[in-house]
């Protein structure tokens, strides 16, 4: 049974953690050089396989003991704060370059592969999918934390492609990032706390 609330509030940490990560401004690139669709078609498909992965994996700690669990989501989500504040674009560079050699005459394969490369590659141990497995291991409900964790990426993806200029215009990314990482410290603490009380 879906649960909408474990929904929303995967969608709104999801959806606020990815905001600043490297990946939207990857989808914002592809947005401006090639058709919106394609791009989305390749980022979105990217990631539903990482949330399949994370959500796997989260579901796979629900089978060890609670407290532990509740300690290891806490070190985790403190940790993903700690990189989340820390989060550099360092790697922009990197991903830029890689969309700028393909041609902006690309057919919808070649654009919707280079949109799934980019995204299946810089998400591997990305906060989100960290996120996203803690969150299917808190909630022990793996559909809807993964409903809810593909829908904010896939919102962050299509709001990077369409409207990511203007949004950083209105809304630094330090600030977006700086409130991802307060986020994830109260998450952090209430899951120690959890803990601790067993």
């Amino acid at each position: 049974m879906l649960d909408l609330a474990v929904i929303a509030t995967v969608f709104g940490l999801i959806f606020v953690g990815e905001l600043p990560d490297k990946t939207a401004v990857a989808g914002l690139v592809l947005g401006t050089r090639f058709p919106w669709r394609w791009a989305f078609v390749g980022i979105a498909a990217a990631f539903l396989t990482h949330v399949i992965i994370a959500v796997a994996a989260g579901s796979l700690l629900t089978l060890l003991p609670r407290r532990p669990v509740e300690a290891v989501v806490a070190v985790l989500f403190l940790l993903g704060a700690v990189l989340i504040w820390r989060e550099g674009l360092d790697e922009e560079a990197e991903e830029e370059a890689e969309i700028a050699a393909v041609p902006e005459t690309a057919g919808f394969w070649r654009v919707a592969g280079l949109g799934y490369g980019i995204i299946f590659v810089a998400e591997w141990g990305d906060l989100t999918q960290i996120l996203t497995a803690n969150l299917a291991a808190k909630y022990h409900d793996p559909l809807s934390v993964g409903i809810g964790a593909v829908l904010g990426l896939w919102a962050v993806g299509l709001l990077a492609i369409l409207g990511g200029k203007t949004l950083l215009r209105v809304v630094p990314i330090k600030w977006i990032t700086r409130i991802a990482a307060v986020v994830m410290t109260a998450l952090g603490v209430y899951s120690a706390v959890v803990a601790i009380r067993g």
